[in-house]
């Protein structure tokens, strides 16, 4: 499964895009050495939120095919890491964080995979943990969304949100389009759901 990502210094293409999210989707469903129907069904879903019909129909017949091959995901995580810029690669591990949990049930080894996804394509041990507890959230899920320890003071806190509201805004991956622009949006609205409750619960003005 070889996948070619172009796009002048580092700038992803919606195409260059697409391609490399169903190739990594494909390499989690693949994990547990099984693919249910189950999952195809909220893939499906899941890529109707993403795409328009069409452009659905197409992504979902390049995704079985892609099931049938083997994929490389060490080969093809670092050719990614290569050619796409990291707000991309950000959003991609989000999707596939979104696509594994979109059953409700969290399966460990599309978990593992996904792991070894994320450090293949470079992304920091804090961005993943914050994306993941976005899906998965933990007692503490507004401190790591926030990439805090819960010992942070409220000017840490502040600080730490205006840093990630800069990062994640749906605006830095402007140039995939409007579909992926709001995908983009989930991950932004949680980190100002974090950012209130933890305003909250210590009475921040």
């Amino acid at each position: 499964a070889e996948v070619q990502t172009t796009g002048r210094a580092g700038r992803t293409t919606t195409g260059d895009f697409v391609v490399s999210l169903l190739v990594l989707v494909a390499a989690v469903m693949k994990a547990d050495g099984k693919v249910l129907r189950s999952e195809l069904d909220y893939i499906k879903k899941y890529m109707l939120t993403a795409f328009d019909r069409e452009s659905s129909t197409e992504a979902l017949a390049m995704l079985r095919d892609l099931l049938k091959q083997e994929i490389p995901v060490r080969q093809v995580s670092l050719q990614i890491r290569q050619n796409m810029d990291y707000a991309s690669r950000l959003q991609l591990l989000q999707m596939l964080y979104g696509i594994s949990s979109a059953d409700g049930q969290v399966h460990a080894r599309e978990l593992d995979t996904i792991r070894l996804i994320s450090q293949y394509l470079g992304i920091n041990q804090k961005d993943m943990d914050s994306i993941r507890s976005v899906y998965m959230p933990s007692t503490d899920w507004a401190y790591k969304v926030l990439e805090l320890d819960p010992s942070a003071s409220d000017e840490e806190v502040k600080k730490a949100y205006r840093k990630m509201a800069l990062k994640y805004h749906p605006d830095k991956v402007g140039y995939l389009g409007e579909d992926f622009q709001k995908i983009a949006n989930e991950k932004f609205q949680k980190v100002n759901e974090a950012y209130n409750q933890i305003k909250k619960e210590r009475n921040i003005s």
